[in-house]
């Protein structure tokens, strides 16, 4: 039997950052960067209108506070007009938000100051030099480096980038995950089940845990426990898989065909690991794809994605933090744990950082619950040397809403 910690190292040891890719922004969006951006342009390219008016000389409507200024409107400029215009004293020109200023105007008069007068205009209220006016380079200067290498690409991240003129970056792409369910007995949900069958869970559990994560994910439907189906499923979807993880078919039981599917086909072992719930996993590479053998329960199975796989896809991802966040709680009641082993328990936090926080497990400790596991925002870790959680002591607690 080994340990997690052991475990947990030959997982990230078999996966590596992917090789960043240039791709065009909207294949972008969840991937982490894989360079420092760096502004080639200002941000405005010009002095812009910051608002609907008309671009004045500030001096000559400072009069306006204390009755109205009457001005011509030499012209109108709408967002987009390149033309060269000067303003010429007495007068103002019509201007769009986002169009850029004529030269020696300094300030916009916004519309609702104004009587809207489109060959004369009464201003009725003074403005300063920069007022409503988005001066060149007040967001970003050419030069400055924007985005920093390991950054996550968002929405917001992506408007910088286009809003600086990119139409591609380069990132380290998000990994393609194909997920594998094993079992005679799964059914997928929303068709009848019958005695002695279970809806896959599995499988959409997983697949959306790795979207959470940042991978890509390819579910494929449920694979009955026999070599000839089981091989040729895995076969096929190492085609598009840069991670393979597997659920279910590991028992000791007739018909459990993992091991015999795999053993031809790559370096893969399997460990009995010290750790509850769980208990055997698979681990190792198929024609250079990384595999994750995990249990059929789905608790064990969604405790050690978040124990093992998460982290792994995060590497393979270019994040620069691998593992959730955690904090310390008190548990609001005692349970025996087992010896030996690193106990994962579904816990629900309350609490502040000033009041400190608080666990209360959502199922009996020992025993898997779907409904416990859903219910719970934390995951308390029990050490492996602790056979008696008592009331009222501290345990570390994985955040999974992180």
């Amino acid at each position: 039997m080994i340990t997690v910690a052991k475990h947990l190292a030959a997982c990230l040891e078999i996966a590596h950052a992917a090789a960043p890719l240039d791709v065009v922004l909207p294949d972008a969006v969840g991937c982490v960067l894989a360079e420092d951006v760096v502004a080639d342009m200002d941000l405005p390219v010009a002095d812009l209108a910051g608002c609907d008016g008309y671009a004045v000389t500030a001096a000559e409507v400072a009069g306006a506070s204390s009755g109205p200024v009457r001005l011509d409107v030499m012209d109108a400029v709408r967002a987009g007009d390149a033309r060269a215009m000067r303003l010429v004293r007495g007068a103002c020109v019509l201007i769009d938000s986002g169009a850029p200023m004529p030269r020696g105007a300094d300030a916009v008069v916004s519309w609702r100051d104004t009587d809207r007068g489109t060959s004369q205009v009464v201003v009725r209220r003074a403005v300063v030099a920069g007022q409503n006016v988005r001066r060149r380079a007040e967001e970003v200067e050419a030069g400055v480096k924007v985005l920093t290498e390991g950054s996550r690409v968002s929405a917001r991240q992506v408007g910088l980038l286009a809003g600086l003129g990119r139409h591609r970056v380069k990132v380290h792409p998000a990994p393609r995950v194909v997920i594998v369910s094993i079992g005679d007995e799964l059914v997928e949900p929303g068709n009848r089940c019958g005695l002695g069958e279970v809806y896959d869970a599995n499988g959409h559990a997983l697949a959306s845990a790795v979207t959470e994560a940042g991978g890509q994910a390819f579910r494929v439907a449920a694979v009955p426990d026999e070599v000839r189906p089981l091989t040729e499923t895995i076969e096929d979807q190492l085609v598009r898989a840069d991670v393979l993880i597997t659920t279910g078919g590991m028992s000791l039981g007739q018909g459990d065909t993992v091991k015999d599917v795999l053993a031809p086909l790559g370096s893969v072992r399997f460990d009995a690991v010290a750790m509850s719930p769980g208990h055997q996993f698979g681990l190792g590479t198929v024609r250079d794809t990384p595999i994750f053998c995990l249990p059929g329960d789905p608790v064990s199975a969604q405790i050690a994605f978040e124990t093992f796989v998460r982290p792994v896809l995060r590497q393979i991802g270019g994040w620069s933090t691998l593992h959730r966040l955690s904090l310390p709680a008190t548990v609001t009641h005692g349970w025996d744990s087992p010896v030996g082993r690193r106990e994962f328990v579904p816990v629900h936090l309350t609490g502040s950082p000033a009041q400190g926080y608080r666990a209360e497990p959502t199922s009996e400790p020992g025993r898997t619950s779907l409904l416990g596991l859903a219910w719970a925002n934390a995951i308390a870790v029990v050490p492996e040397d602790t056979g008696l959680v008592a009331a009222g002591s501290s345990l570390h607690c994985l955040l999974l809403e992180s």
